[in-house]
């Protein structure tokens, strides 16, 4: 299953907005390589002033001192739960997204050992959890949230699972993982079946005023 969706990875061809001059994040999503894989999350703490009690991958800004963005998503990743960057093994990134604060974020998918004596930063994160990677597979969503980005609609699934809820940017990135590293039948641009959440149709950052694709939250 983990070398398959390596074959594909290594095939895509990433979107890049290199174009824009805007900060730059990279997340990491991890793979948990056990007899049946898992995905491994963060939650931000309560006290966060910002996005607190949102679940995510674990990521940041890019620093000054960063050689690259696969570098932050490592930086990151030890920052916030204690992963070392031995311990992941790089399979390639994703497709930027465009936040609506102005940020293109990089996803990048790696692959670690199971049991790693990994703890939330108490400074940042409340908690790490892992969902099983055939949990999304099965499209196990319990709505989908309609986001209207410059008069296109963006489909995107909402998952409650272990009492957590994955939806918005981490969610957009899912969908891309799930359809280019596993063949999944699955577009943020095409409606699926199911409940529908629409929320406020939202700005865009306006040097990304003549494309809404790839923008989020």
């Amino acid at each position: 299953m983990l070398e398959k969706l390596n074959e594909r990875l290594q095939l895509l061809r990433p979107q890049r907005f290199t174009h824009l001059a805007l900060p730059e994040a990279a997340v990491l999503l991890p793979i948990v390589e056990r007899a049946e894989p898992t995905l491994l999350f963060t939650r931000r703490a309560r006290h966060m002033s910002t996005h607190s009690g949102q679940v995510a991958f674990p990521g940041g800004k890019r620093e000054p001192d960063d050689p690259d963005l696969y570098s932050t998503a490592l930086r990151e990743a030890e920052e916030e739960v204690a992963l070392a960057p031995q311990h992941v093994r790089c399979l390639g990134s994703l497709s930027d997204v465009l936040s609506l604060h102005g940020i293109c974020v990089t996803p990048w998918v790696g692959i670690i050992p199971p049991d790693l004596p990994l703890h939330p930063d108490p400074t940042e994160l409340d908690t790490i959890f892992e969902v099983p990677l055939h949990y999304f597979l099965e499209d196990n969503r319990t709505h989908t949230d309609v986001i209207t980005v410059d008069g296109r609609a963006h489909y995107v699934p909402s998952y409650h699972v272990q009492g957590h809820v994955i939806w918005g940017l981490s969610a957009m990135m899912l969908v891309e993982l799930l359809a280019e590293g596993f063949g999944m039948p699955i577009d943020i641009y095409q409606r699926p079946p199911g409940a529908l959440r629409h929320h406020p149709e939202r700005p865009i950052p306006r040097t990304r005023r003549h494309s809404s694709r790839g923008v989020l939250r």
